[in-house]
C-alpha cells in the first residue's frame, strides 16, 4: 500500500503494523482528542430524519451561525466540504495572477491545488534565526520571477504555520495586504489559540477586498470525517466561487454539527484549558529523549527534529508499539530528519514518549 502524504491514514498504518485500524494510536493527524462534542453528536442524530431532503443550497442557518460567531455579515462567509474544497477554489483564483509566493515548508495540498491550475509558484522559505522561525518575504524569491513587483502576485501562507507550529503576529502579515494582489491565509489551527492570544485576520477582513481566510471546523471539534470548513472573503469573490463549484457541497449532518459546535462554549473553554499543559508535557518529554529536539508550537502539534531517520522511526513505532507519527517527507525542506506529532491526552502522550525512548535507545 502506498505511503500517505497526509496524516491520519489508519488503513496504511494498520497494514504495516499488522493490526486493526482501531488499534492504532494516531499521533499523525492533528485532531483534538477531546471531541467530537456531545452537542455536535446530538445535532447529527436530530437531523437523521432530514436526510430524505436536499440541504438548503444557500446554507442560510449555517452562515448565520458563523456570522454570529465571527461578528461578520453572512455574505462574507462561504461553507465548504472541508477547507480542502475551498482551497481548490483558492487555487483557481490564485492561478490567474502572474505568480504566487508560497511560504515553505508548506502543506502538500497547496502544491496540489496550484499545480491543478498550472500556477506559477515561487517558494519563499521561512527564516530560522537563533532557533526561531520568522516570516520574511525574501527579494530572492521574487527575483526568480525576473522582477521585484508584488502587485501582480498572490501570497499563500498558514497561521499558525503547519508544520512548525509558529504563530505569526497579525501585525507581521498586515503589510503584505498592501503589497500583494491577493493574500490567502489558512487559519485551520487558529481555533486552538485562546481568544486573548489569537492572531486571526478575521477582524480586518472587511477592510481588505484582497484578503481570503480559510478556516476548518474539523480539527478543533474532532470532526474530520464530516468534512467541513469555510472561507471568509469579500462577497463578490465568494459569489464567483459559488458559480464554480458543485451544488450542495456540505451535507445536512455536517451543517447541523457545525451549528451546534459553534455554540458550545463549554467545549471551547475545555479545549483551551486542556491544550497548554498537555502540549508542555509532550514538549518536555520529547526534549528529554536523546536525539530529539521539539520546536515550540502555538498549535495542537509539535514538530520534532531527530538525529535518526524519521521514516524508519515511524515504521519501528508502528510495528512494535502500534503508534503512528507523521513523517515529514512530504515537506521537502524538512525531509527524513523531522517528524510531527499531535498533542493528545496525558496517558497517550506518555505512551508515545515511552515508546520513542525505547526505540531510540535500542538503535544506539
Amino acid at each position: 500500500m502506498r505511503q500517505p502524504a497526509h496524516g491520519g491514514n489508519l488503513a496504511w498504518a494498520a497494514a504495516l503494523a499488522g493490526c486493526p485500524p482501531d488499534a492504532i494510536l494516531d499521533f499523525s493527524a492533528s485532531i483534538s482528542p477531546l471531541g467530537p462534542p456531545n452537542s455536535a453528536i446530538a445535532a447529527i442524530l436530530s437531523q437523521i430524519g432530514n436526510l430524505k431532503h436536499y440541504p438548503d443550497p444557500n446554507y442560510s442557518e449555517l452562515r448565520l451561525a458563523l456570522s454570529h460567531f465571527h461578528q461578520l455579515p453572512p455574505e462574507w462567509i462561504l461553507p465548504g466540504n472541508g477547507s480542502a474544497e475551498l482551497l481548490t477554489l483558492v487555487g483557481r483564483e490564485l492561478a490567474q495572477l502572474a505568480a504566487i509566493i508560497l511560504i515553505t515548508p508548506a502543506f502538500g495540498d497547496y502544491y496540489r491545488t496550484l499545480a491543478a491550475y498550472n500556477a506559477n509558484v515561487l517558494e519563499c522559505p521561512l527564516s530560522l534565526v537563533t532557533g526561531h522561525w520568522s516570516l520574511v518575504i525574501s527579494p530572492l524569491s521574487l527575483a526568480k520571477d525576473k522582477g521585484q513587483r508584488t502587485k501582480d502576485k498572490g501570497l499563500l501562507l498558514n497561521n499558525p504555520h503547519n508544520p512548525t507550529g509558529k504563530l505569526f503576529s497579525r501585525d507581521s502579515i498586515l503589510p503584505y495586504l498592501e503589497q500583494f494582489a491577493l493574500v490567502v491565509v489558512d487559519e485551520a489551527f487558529m481555533d486552538f489559540v485562546p481568544p486573548n492570544e489569537e492572531q486571526s485576520l478575521i477582524p480586518v477582513v472587511q477592510e481588505y477586498p484582497n484578503l481570503v481566510i480559510l478556516r476548518s471546523l474539523t480539527k478543533f471539534y474532532s470532526l474530520p470525517g464530516l468534512r467541513l470548513g469555510y472561507a471568509i472573503a469579500h462577497p463578490d469573490c465568494l459569489a464567483k466561487w459559488q458559480l464554480w463549484r458543485d451544488p450542495w457541497p456540505v451535507n445536512t449532518l455536517a451543517a447541523a454539527a457545525a451549528i451546534a459546535a459553534l455554540q458550545d462554549k463549554e467545549f471551547q473553554q475545555q479545549t483551551w484549558a486542556w491544550l497548554p499543559p498537555a502540549r508542555n508535557q509532550l514538549f518536555q518529554g520529547l526534549a528529554k529523549v536523546p536525539g530529539l529536539q521539539p520546536e515550540a508550537s502555538a498549535a495542537n502539534f509539535l514538530l520534532v527534529e531527530s538525529q535518526e531517520s524519521t521514516s524508519q522511526l515511524q515504521q519501528q513505532l508502528l510495528k512494535h508499539n502500534q503508534i503512528l507519527i507523521r513523517d515529514c517527507l512530504s515537506f521537502k525542506e524538512l525531509g527524513d530528519r523531522f517528524f510531527r506529532v499531535a498533542v493528545r491526552e496525558e496517558s497517550d502522550n506518555q505512551r508515545l514518549l515511552t515508546a520513542l525512548d525505547s526505540v531510540l535507545s535500542a538503535e544506539c
